[in-house]
């Protein structure tokens, strides 16, 4: 039964299973509680999904509550990588009232998985009691700017100092944390200050390009034009002119930066066990389009590879 709450078209749809083989870089399995994010980034690439919900409603405007029958098996997932929130915020608003990341939670609470959790959002705090007795718990958030006008132009999710300070108090309780820095806006991103803000409280820095496509290239391509005109002729080069050099160069200070505050620079997530408290890894997702390998590994399919 559809219903407007708040603005928001919800309706109730049953699936038959909440897990799916993951086609991302970071491999396992991928969980998506809900169809549709009512953050409703300007930039998202989830938007595509669209093609395969029948949604005519703009992305952003409607939330799918899955129902799925309960996993009877959760120990087949034991030392799986099991991401939540690859193509919605399993902590949404809505999961205030209809907790089905709660309810998945408590469905993988004793499966041993390796739990990757993505989100914009500080309402991941409520769960914190059970995410600590989980054991191997990630918790990224994506976090592009410092700037919350900017950050209020782009999305419709919490504060970036509302994320950080969510960041803190679940690196404080003992989880792994990320800050994606996804996607970076050349001449507008800067993540060394990002960098600055976080590394005492995330195990992990990711880096990912903006990359335009589909129906939202216009509208980044517009807003671009409308508050930021003198970087339209770079936008230009990178985005019609396919010029990867500006991103080439930001690899080199990424590189630059974990030299500067001696943390390691992979262009793989490293593994669980690597990662050590107050010593960041500053992964590089630059071009994650160029990710190989049926394993997932990870690793870049760079030039002359």
């Amino acid at each position: 039964m559809a219903e407007i709450l708040n603005g928001i078209l919800i309706n109730e749809v049953e699936t038959k299973n909440i897990m799916t083989k993951s086609n991302l870089p970071l491999g396992g399995y991928s969980v998506n509680p809900y169809i549709g994010c009512t953050h409703a980034c300007q930039y998202c690439y989830a938007s595509f999904m669209k093609r395969f919900t029948g949604h005519e409603e703009a992305w952003g405007t409607f939330l799918d509550i899955k129902r799925w029958p309960k996993i009877q098996n959760p120990q087949k997932y034991a030392g799986k990588r099991v991401v939540i929130g690859s193509v919605t915020d399993g902590y949404n608003p809505q999961e205030a009232e209809f907790k089905n990341t709660r309810k998945l939670l408590e469905e993988l609470k004793d499966s041993k998985a390796e739990i990757l959790i993505c989100t914009k959002s500080d309402l991941v705090l409520r769960d914190l009691d059970l995410l600590k007795e989980m054991g191997r718990v990630t918790v990224s958030w994506s976090i592009n700017t410092l700037d919350e006008s900017f950050k209020d132009d782009m999305d419709k999710a919490v504060s970036i100092a509302r994320r950080i300070k969510a960041m803190k108090k679940c690196y404080e309780a003992g989880l792994r944390t990320v800050c994606f820095v996804s996607p970076v806006f050349p001449g507008i991103t800067d993540f060394e200050a990002i960098f600055k803000e976080v590394k005492d409280y995330c195990d992990m820095f990711w880096l990912e390009n903006l990359n335009l496509r589909g129906a939202f290239k216009k509208t980044i391509m517009d807003y671009i034009a409308a508050k930021y005109s003198e970087l339209l002729p770079l936008y230009n080069e990178i985005y019609n002119h396919h010029n990867r050099s500006y991103f080439e160069l930001l690899e080199e200070k990424a590189k630059d930066l974990a030299d500067k505050y001696d943390c390691p620079f992979v262009d793989n997530e490293m593994p669980y066990e690597k990662v050590k408290k107050g010593h960041p890894f500053i992964v590089d997702y630059f071009y994650h389009e160029e990710v190989k390998g049926t394993n997932n590994s990870g690793i870049r399919n760079k030039k002359g590879d």
